[in-house]
């Protein structure tokens, strides 16, 4: 179950496993929390007064945050909205939840309400602080040996993948051409540092829908067979790790 996995650290072996097959630098998208939905919602009293939100996602990610509340709470509530929360968010999308729990606290006795708020109100800090997307890298130093196979200085290159927003839009807006891969080769990259780049980009899936994509970038020289398919098959793992 997507749930069960631990989202962090299988993007982390996952970069670095396609940074050591290519020795190239390997980088993983995270899912976008613009298609997740919400698969549960977990609160887990750790005292009188504070409160564990567990949300996970099905594209595995796993947000946690402690609640303080302003005063002590039974169990019982703490049971009472945690399984309403999941009656009224269970598979829906993280865009929709803030509309969704609009009036939630209606919901519960008025002695309650100032808790039940304090908890939404959590929830929605938590998904809107995670909602950028974002990226990891692994392998930055592997541009350094093969300064060679770059014309000039590697300088814009790194300074290209320092930028996330540029990496993001950059993999996000290639399509998949060869057997689910795409490239983008020297100048046909629409940004100046990597026009003496190549990237090599496969979109890894759950639950049979593409959430996020994942590649490599490389001088131009670099020997495209084998990172095509070493791209391909880490996003192939990725997918099943998913999965599993």
């Amino acid at each position: 179950m997507v749930g069960s996995v631990d989202l962090d650290e299988t993007l982390g072996r996952t970069v670095r496993l396609l940074s050591q097959l290519t020795n190239q630098v390997a980088m993983v998208q995270y899912p976008s929390l613009g298609r997740a939905k919400v698969r549960n919602i977990e609160l887990i009293q750790s005292a009188d007064t504070r409160v564990l939100l567990i949300l996970i996602t099905d594209s595995g990610r796993i947000q946690q945050h402690v609640i303080e509340l302003n005063e002590a709470v039974d169990v019982h509530l703490i049971g009472e909205i945690r399984s309403k929360l999941n009656v009224s968010l269970a598979g829906a999308a993280l865009a929709e939840v803030s509309n969704l729990l609009t009036d939630f606290a209606g919901g519960f006795a008025l002695a309650n309400r100032m808790q039940v708020v304090l908890i939404v109100e959590s929830l929605l800090d938590q998904v809107d602080a995670n909602r950028q997307d974002k990226i990891i890298l692994a392998g930055t130093a592997n541009l350094a040996r093969r300064e060679e196979d770059f014309p000039g200085s590697i300088s814009p290159v790194l300074e290209a993948i320092e930028e996330q927003v540029v990496l993001l839009k950059l993999i996000t807006e290639m399509q998949s051409e060869r057997n689910g891969v795409s490239l983008s080769i020297g100048r046909e990259n629409p940004y100046e540092g990597l026009a003496n780049a190549s990237v090599v980009v496969s979109g890894y899936e759950n639950q049979g829908s593409e959430i996020a994509k994942l590649g490599v970038i490389g001088p131009t020289r670099m020997d495209y067979s084998s990172n095509i398919s070493a791209v391909r098959a880490v996003a192939r793992y990725l997918t099943k790790a998913l999965g599993n």
